[in-house]
């Protein structure tokens, strides 16, 4: 499809099934829920959401970025969790990522998410 351009980088996980880590188009880029994986080995980082968020959220910065965009430039962002009673926790990591730039947002519990992880946060950013 024209005008719509695929996004990859080495600096997030691989995709870890039929999709695309980023898609970019018409000034957005719409990025796929990342999980706590380090991507240089592929093994989960963080035995808690906390940690596990952080991972998150810089293998999400890492693609925003490879797409032309960043963290301060983030839309809407809709965050995963395996057990909600781990929102707090998240939410106080994702706010010291986001800091004063508050994207709209959604929070689910979700009976389970790949490789059991603990959340996985996807994204729409503005690109510059």
């Amino acid at each position: 499809m024209s005008g719509i351009e695929r996004i990859e980088t080495g600096r997030a996980p691989a995709a870890i099934g039929p999709y695309s880590q980023a898609v970019r188009a018409g000034g957005l880029v719409f990025c796929s829920g990342q999980i706590a994986l380090d991507p240089a080995t592929g093994a989960i980082v963080g035995g808690t959401a906390a940690a596990q968020a952080r991972q998150v959220l810089a293998n999400l910065a890492a693609v925003l970025e490879a797409a032309g965009s960043g963290l301060d430039r983030v839309l809407k962002t809709t965050v995963y969790l395996a057990d909600m009673a781990d929102f707090q926790d998240v939410n106080a990591v994702y706010a010291e990522a986001f800091g004063e730039h508050r994207p709209a947002r959604a929070a689910v519990e979700v009976s389970r998410l790949p490789r059991d992880v603990l959340v996985e946060i996807e994204a729409i950013a503005a690109v510059s």
